[in-house]
């Protein structure tokens, strides 16, 4: 099983990191790390994670995983890793994504008449390029599996392990990685937290 993920200097780490734990567990798992370059390539944090591989070295995959972060807007005009997200959506078996990961879909043309999701802030995008929003933390449509913002990465990868190896396998990694969530906050929706949408959408937009 060939996972291969894709990373860009914004993204977000634990977009990426949080589906890894999960799917790099799977039986005959080989996780492959690319970017446009080889190389460490910085997330919005600062936090530095490497890219075994080029795109132009990676041509097919099993399961694609794309991360969001607060930098993906220009993929959205990337022709060459549009291009290449197409190529290897053709002929993989899962193409997932974490957060505004999805638009990067979007703006390639494969979720058009698709049911999907993202983060909350941007789920108008969505529409946009002909994709259904839908406000769920795991939204699965055909082959296109797409979570919503950040966290939800980890949900998504314990979906899509379900699907992959069972249930029973999907709960063991979950009990292993004590995904059992008690938050000190009861903040994580907008409709929890009002008074700190603006901000969210301020960092989630397009640098003017």
């Amino acid at each position: 099983m060939k996972l291969v993920i894709f990373l860009y200097p914004g993204m977000t780490t634990l977009d990426m990191v949080g589906p890894h734990e999960v799917l790099a567990r799977l039986p005959d798992a080989e996780v492959i790390r690319v970017a446009e370059t080889a190389g460490p390539v910085m997330a919005d944090t600062g936090l530095q994670v490497v890219a075994e591989a080029a795109i132009s070295e990676v041509d097919s995959a099993d399961i694609l995983l794309m991360p969001g972060g607060t930098d993906t807007w220009p993929l959205l005009g990337n022709e060459a890793v549009l291009d290449w997200v197409r190529a290897i959506d053709a002929g993989s078996q899962w193409t997932t994504s974490v957060c505004t990961g999805s638009l990067v879909y979007a703006a390639a043309g494969l979720l058009a008449g698709h049911k999907a999701t993202t983060h909350w802030a941007t789920l108008d995008v969505l529409k946009e390029f002909g994709a259904e929003p839908v406000k769920s933390r795991v939204v699965e449509s055909g082959k296109y599996m797409t979570a919503a913002g950040v966290s939800a990465g980890i949900d998504m990868g314990l979906t899509l392990a379900a699907r992959i190896a069972g249930d029973e396998f999907a709960q063991l990694m979950q009990l292993a990685i004590e995904y059992d969530p008690e938050p000190p906050f009861d903040a994580g929706s907008p409709e929890k937290a009002p008074h700190l949408k603006d901000a969210v959408i301020a960092a989630l937009s397009p640098a003017a």
